[in-house]
């Protein structure tokens, strides 16, 4: 190997160390972890324990549903949003002001939403304006998929607004010289060359929704059980660490199963121009 060669694979060595300190071995941890049980003896008794039980598959069930409500949600606001963002003089000032909550802590904006669903919040002065009691917002499933889907808009927004950039506005026109309707040219022309954008959108949400556990207590109060709770639970509360990185090892399994049915399909053949 010459110094040149040489040279080309140490800048990926930082790359792969990164990944084996802070992926591979965490992941690794997690595996080996799941079977082990509370003696540290090797055993399959988690897994078992976890397909045996129903209040495990309801988890299971209950965190891909409100996972797949966020995402629904989110993906019904930030297209729009986007879409429009894109269409403004001033797109990315809108886009940088879009982006800045992301900025802020988690758990600074879920207090910030304690605040302003709480009995004495905002929203409930507002609504005494019009002869509206106090209401009980905190604490509810509308409270939990709203400040969800606020959080991870930005996250939808930005790969839907990359797609429609890089989207050649001839198509656009060709479509309507053509004589397609609005519509048509949205859902067949603008709506499948922004779909890996979508994709990548859902893929940023979905798979972070799977295991949310903070807002599932700070804004759901423990009324909404997802995995992610059961996972701290035993983490934290009944040091079942076993049972803890079952769970786990389900979650990767269910976000890799996810990436590859939103991940992009090449047709064999195709050339790409």
């Amino acid at each position: 190997m010459n110094r040149r060669q040489f040279a080309n694979w140490s800048y990926y060595v930082p790359y792969g160390l990164w990944i084996g300190l802070f992926v591979l071995a965490p992941v690794g941890l997690i595996i080996y972890q799941s079977f082990l049980s509370l003696n540290h003896h090797f055993t399959l008794a988690n897994y078992q324990t976890y397909f045996e039980s129903k209040t495990y598959l309801m988890m299971t069930v209950n965190s891909l549903w409100w996972a797949f409500l966020i995402t629904a949600f989110t993906l019904l606001i930030s297209y729009p949003a986007a879409y429009y963002i894109h269409q403004l003089k001033h797109r990315q000032l809108w886009l940088l002001l879009t982006i800045l909550p992301t900025w802020i802590n988690l758990l600074l904006k879920a207090y910030a939403f304690i605040g302003i669903f709480s009995q004495s919040g905002v929203v409930n002065q507002f609504l005494q304006v019009f002869g509206i009691g106090p209401q009980q917002i905190l604490f509810t499933n509308f409270s939990f998929v709203f400040v969800a889907t606020y959080i991870q808009i930005p996250f939808m927004i930005l790969p839907i607004y990359n797609a429609l950039d890089d989207l050649n506005p001839s198509y656009i026109n060709a479509s309507h010289d053509l004589g397609a309707t609005g519509w048509q040219t949205f859902s067949k022309v603008i709506w499948p060359l922004t779909l890996p954008g979508v994709k990548a959108g859902v893929q940023s949400v979905f798979i972070p929704s799977l295991s949310l556990f903070m807002l599932t207590r700070l804004i759901g109060g423990n009324k909404v059980i997802t995995l992610g709770t059961a996972i701290e639970e035993h983490f934290l509360t009944t040091m079942n660490w076993g049972m803890g990185s079952t769970i786990g090892v389900v979650l990767i399994i269910a976000m890799v199963v996810i990436m590859i049915l939103t991940g992009d399909r090449k047709l064999e053949g195709r050339v790409t121009r």
